[in-house]
């Protein structure tokens, strides 16, 4: 599925969601690089392996390590279905006012891009499966 034709070489935007196939995993495309798996994404950085490599891996550190960031939102892509990350493993974002969504990883990635190109501080830590 086609998300963004790339047009700010500064922004690391989703461009599409390939579909498994062939033996090979679904995958995000950012900047033409293909990432499957679990990833973090901001709007002005280069993608990076997220440490949980599972949705039900997250932990109170993976959260917390992204204030560092200072987003103003930040998404969570849970996979093929919607699952929500229960409060305490993101109470120190919610205690500084950071704003955190659960969807399904293709939701997070239509969002990611509206809000990245808005110039919004956007993180997201997606779950590709």
């Amino acid at each position: 599925m086609k998300l963004h034709l790339q047009n700010d070489p500064e922004l690391y935007l989703i461009g599409a969601i390939e579909p498994a196939a062939d033996g090979r995993p679904m995958a995000l495309l950012v900047r033409g690089q293909r990432w499957s798996g679990a990833v973090l994404l901001q709007t002005h950085a280069a993608p990076a392996a997220l440490a949980a490599s599972r949705f039900d891996d997250l932990t109170e550190g993976d959260f917390e390590a992204l204030l560092a960031l200072a987003p103003d939102v930040v998404l969570v892509g849970s996979g093929a279905r919607q699952r929500f990350v229960h409060p305490r493993l993101h109470a120190t974002l919610a205690a500084a006012q950071i704003g955190v969504d659960c969807m399904d990883t293709a939701a997070a990635c239509r969002t990611y891009n509206i809000l990245a190109g808005e110039g919004r501080a956007v993180v997201a830590l997606l779950f590709v499966e």
